[in-house]
């Protein structure tokens, strides 16, 4: 006999009517609470089992929600790199072709995809140029106003300092005095020339012949003008109180017109005459806005350019991969992977000239306190403004595998093309800001 039959086994348990109905009652009340809680489809109101219904397919949970929600969900699929940002930044700027390839061959679950990727960079980049803009240090102003004004209130300040050290110390040199206050008059009136609004009566005159009085005015502080300058000087300075008492007939003015005939007008012949009269008064509007634009503070209309370009650069995405479909026809690569090269260049293009903007800001600030680290800075900054063509070529040659030389005359082709779609999308940019201002 074997030794487990000796152990002494647990008595089954016994089966009895009054167990039964325990048992039955307990499943009864299970079920029913599972039931009483069971949701409903909103579409079908069957019983939802699951995220989706099994009768209609409609999402168990509602897409109403509440908009801070949408909108977090919204950034949260859009900024959310996790680990994977870290993976993916560096290749971008120092492998080129890397991610580009390693996207083809079907390693993507570690790298951001290409349109998030490009999505983050642009967003990140466009508000940052806005911000490198408005800094004091980085003003990008066409006609260079700003700078102007900024030069003529440090003169004032330094004239009124040189007064008031006289006054203190030799109060008897009233002539000196004298001469330092009419500066301070002359300049200030300058200023308030520079300031005025360019639309309103003679001041579109006065501002352009103000700006040429004042250049010559400082070229005269550092030095004697020659006779031919001088002679310039007092002619500006008898037109400035021509156009200030409202005289419109000014020397040497410049205008921007448009003239297609007698009449100097745009007529297109296949457009009717109302849609011309039409076109003719949006351009004449258009190029008024210009000149006040172009002739006084240009800043506004920068920041109108930049805000319109995140929007024209999206668009040129899908031309640029076009481009490479044409000049790669051979390749065998479907668009879609022409335009994963696209965003991928724009993005690096973007991350890269934003570094620059940085190490440009830092060396300034360092130029002073730290001037070993600016030229430090200085430096890298360059090489990164180098490494640019120098990535892009190496990215189309690894990408498309062709020759140096094949890949040099494509890479050339290719950047005058896109060089000239960029002008383009400039001049769009340009007149769709000045429709803004």
């Amino acid at each position: 006999m074997d030794k487990t039959d000796l152990v002494e086994k647990p008595p089954l348990p016994i089966s009895s009517p009054e167990l039964e109905r325990e048992v039955d009652g307990q499943l009864g009340d299970q079920l029913g609470n599972e039931l009483l809680t069971t949701k409903e489809c909103e579409n079908c109101h069957q019983p939802l089992i699951g995220p989706f219904c099994g009768q209609c397919g409609q999402e168990a949970s509602s897409s109403l929600k509440y908009f801070w929600v949408v909108i977090l969900h919204l950034l949260d699929d859009i900024f959310s790199f996790d680990s994977r940002a870290s993976r993916t930044l560096w290749p971008l700027l120092v492998r080129p072709a890397f991610l580009t390839n390693e996207y083809f061959s079907g390693r993507r679950v570690h790298y951001v995809p290409p349109l998030r990727l490009y999505l983050f960079i642009s967003i990140v980049f466009f508000i940052s140029l806005k911000f490198f803009v408005s800094t004091d240090n980085n003003v990008i102003n066409i006609n260079d106003k700003q700078s102007m004004v900024t030069q003529v209130k440090k003169h004032i300040e330094k004239l009124k300092t040189e007064e008031n050290v006289i006054k203190q110390q030799s109060p008897e040199r009233i002539e000196d005095i004298a001469n330092l206050n009419a500066d301070i008059i002359k300049f200030t009136s300058y200023l308030t020339d520079l300031n005025s609004d360019y639309s309103l009566g003679n001041n579109k005159k006065i501002i352009k012949v103000t700006r040429q009085l004042i250049d010559l005015e400082f070229e005269q502080i550092e030095e004697n003008l020659p006779e031919d300058k001088k002679a310039r000087f007092d002619t500006l300075v008898t037109t400035l109180k021509k156009a200030r008492n409202g005289d419109s007939d000014i020397e040497g003015e410049q205008k921007i017109t448009i003239d297609n005939g007698a009449e100097s007008n745009i007529s297109l012949d296949f457009l009717s005459d109302e849609k011309n009269k039409a076109l003719n008064t949006f351009v004449e509007k258009l190029v008024e806005k210009g000149e006040k634009a172009f002739n006084s503070d240009t800043g506004p209309l920068i920041e109108q350019v930049i805000s319109k370009l995140p929007q024209l650069m999206f668009i040129l995405l899908p031309l640029f991969a076009v481009l490479l479909k044409v000049m790669f026809i051979f390749s065998k690569r479907l668009y879609m992977e022409h335009l994963t090269v696209a965003l991928h260049s724009h993005s690096f293009i973007f991350i890269s000239i934003l570094l620059v903007q940085i190490l440009d800001l830092l060396q300034k600030h360092l130029a002073v306190s730290s001037s070993g680290l600016a030229e430090f800075l200085d430096i890298v900054r360059s090489g990164l403004l180098l490494w640019i063509p120098i990535y892009l070529f190496l990215m189309q040659k690894k990408v498309y595998k062709q020759g140096y030389f094949l890949t040099l005359v494509k890479f050339s082709v290719i950047g005058t093309f896109y060089s000239i779609l960029i002008l383009i999308t400039g001049l769009i940019a340009v007149v769709w800001g000045l429709m803004g201002t």
